[in-house]
This record gives structure tokens, C-alpha cells and sequence, in this order.
């Protein structure tokens, strides 16, 4: 009767622990981990994305904000977590691509440890001068400064910032000049009071500026023209072929979470992606809007940690 006992209780245990495995995905309230502060562009468009994703998939998507680091605290934590498809991460190319490149360790391998959903939006960095400069594209700023060097110095307000300027520099020969800023607001300060020419920032933070007839725009960084800028000419289309410089949002998971759950959130964000309200929200919060499958995000990232790396110890560009 005893062994009779023990049996039935393991039986019954088996059984609960089948029937909460068998529960369909998800069953419970999904976190995404954004890794900067609140009202950042990537802390903003997730919150989005995830009240329309949560309508699909019929649990509630609560956004857990963990800044530090440059993205690389928030990042550890979702390699951490249980890979079961309910802590998930907005992954950047900083914390996917470069930040492995400029911290000297991370606690964490953005290729090996984070399970690829889907790419969600890019956008380009944009050159810009004074409207009251005379140069009137980024080929014309570039051959001025050959010309004559430090007469076009250029505001790099972030890292991605000075990554469009370096690899200008390289494909045009030219010993660019840029200067580093901690943010938008004080490049900006500078840039329109005449203290330097140009300024490398994001279609948000030089938005209102080009709406005012302040700035004018002299190319995007992208492959393709962004309609987050439109009617400017491409860098690249600027007799610098090959030229692209895009920052990035995707969706990543733990390593480990099974292919069903990868399947089921691909699904919901590329569903979501294909609605027009959804694309014209995005264009207003900065990002083209992309999509695609889980491999496509992976061969994406690998591209661009090949690209970057190179790039990146030329320059010997480092944040710690």
C-alpha cells in the first residue's frame, strides 16, 4: 500500500508538471528588458510595439527598464533568465554588435547567448550643417576638408556618430576631423551658434531643427533613402559607394528558448509590422520599420560585427 501511495503521488506530480508544460505559449505575462532609461527612442518604441503584440498573443507585455552599462547591464540579465520565452530583450547594434568591440569584457557573447526573433526597426544617422553654410552636400564637406583640414570639423554626439565619420575616412581617404560630444543637445548648441560646421546625429534629435530651416540636411547614412528624412540623397549615392551606417532595435531571447516559442513571437512582430498604422507610428518615433525571420536577424548582426570590428580597432575607439 505504501510503494501503492508513493507511486500515485509521483504519478500525480508527473502529470501537473505535463499540464503546465502542455500549456499553449504564453500562458502567463511576457517582460522585455530595455536596456536604457525610460523615454529613451528604443524604451518608446518598444512600449509600442508590445501593447500590439500583447493584443495578439493575449497576455499582458510588461517593459522593465535597466539602463547602465551602455545597454550591457539589462543585456546580462535577460542572458540570465529562463529560457522559456517569458524574459525577452530590445537588443541594439550597440549591445548586439559594437558594444563587444569597445568594452575591453563583457559578461556576455551577443552572438552565442541570445536567441534571434526579429528585427524591428533601423534608422540612419544624418550629416547636417548650419543652414547658413555654404556646403550643400556630404561630398562637398568631405572635399573641403581635403582641401583644407580641420575647415569642416564634424559633432559626433554618439559612438554611432563617430562610426559614420571613420568609415568616411575610409573610403574617401580624407582625414575627417571629428569632434566628440556627450549629447545632442550641447553639439547642437554649437553647431548653430558657428563654433563648427557639421554635426553626425539621428533624424529625431535634428527633426525639429530641419522643420525650423536651421539645419539643412546633407545625406543619410542608410543604403536606401529613409523616409524618416525625405528627398536627401544617400551618402553613399554621394560618390562613396558602399557607404551604410544604420542603428538598429531587435527583439532577442535567451539562448535555449525552444523554436515553437521563437516562431510564435517572429510571428506576432511581423504582424504587427505589416500594419500601416503600426509603420507610420514608427516613422513618427524615428525608425523605418523592418520585420523578417529569426535567420535573417542573424545573418543581419553577423554582417555587421564583421563590418564594425575592423572598423572599430582601426580607430581605436574604446568606452572603458
Amino acid at each position: 500500500m505504501r510503494l501503492l501511495n508513493i507511486f500515485i503521488t509521483a504519478a500525480c506530480a508527473l502529470t501537473t508538471t505535463m499540464a503546465v508544460h502542455a500549456q499553449p505559449y504564453p500562458s502567463r505575462p511576457i517582460k522585455i528588458v530595455v536596456a536604457y532609461a525610460a523615454g529613451q527612442g528604443t524604451d518608446i518604441a518598444t512600449r509600442y510595439l508590445a501593447g500590439l503584440m500583447a493584443k495578439d498573443l493575449g497576455q499582458p507585455i510588461v517593459i522593465e527598464n535597466r539602463a547602465g552599462a551602455g545597454g550591457n547591464l539589462g543585456t546580462e540579465l535577460v542572458k540570465q533568465a529562463a529560457p522559456d520565452g517569458y524574459t525577452l530583450t530590445m537588443g541594439t547594434n550597440a549591445t548586439h554588435v559594437l558594444n563587444p568591440f569597445l568594452y575591453g569584457k563583457l559578461p556576455f557573447d551577443p552572438a552565442l547567448d541570445f536567441e534571434p526573433i526579429a528585427l524591428v526597426g533601423t534608422f540612419p544617422m544624418v550629416m547636417a550643417v548650419n543652414s547658413a553654410s555654404r556646403i550643400t552636400s556630404a561630398a562637398e564637406l568631405v572635399a573641403l576638408s581635403k582641401r583644407n583640414p580641420r575647415s569642416a570639423d564634424i559633432a559626433m554626439p554618439s559612438t554611432t556618430a563617430r562610426l559614420v565619420v571613420e568609415l568616411l575616412k575610409d573610403l574617401s581617404s580624407v582625414e575627417l576631423f571629428g569632434v566628440p560630444y556627450k549629447g545632442s543637445g550641447n553639439a547642437m548648441t554649437d553647431l548653430l551658434g558657428g563654433q563648427l560646421p557639421a554635426v553626425v546625429d539621428t533624424p529625431t534629435a535634428l527633426r525639429p531643427h530641419l522643420a525650423s530651416g536651421k539645419v539643412r540636411a546633407l545625406g543619410v547614412t542608410s543604403a536606401q533613402p529613409s523616409g524618416l528624412v525625405p528627398g536627401v540623397k544617400t551618402v553613399a549615392e554621394q560618390g562613396f559607394s558602399g557607404f551604410e551606417v544604420v542603428a538598429w532595435n531587435a527583439l532577442y531571447a535567451p539562448r535555449g528558448t525552444p523554436p515553437a516559442v521563437i516562431q510564435t513571437l517572429n510571428a506576432a512582430v511581423n504582424k504587427v509590422l505589416m500594419q500601416p498604422e503600426t509603420r507610420q507610428r514608427l516613422l513618427e518615433l524615428g525608425f523605418d520599420p523592418a520585420g523578417g525571420t529569426p535567420a535573417q536577424l542573424a545573418d543581419f548582426a553577423n554582417a555587421e560585427r564583421r563590418k564594425w570590428e575592423p572598423v572599430i580597432k582601426r580607430a581605436d575607439i574604446r568606452v572603458d
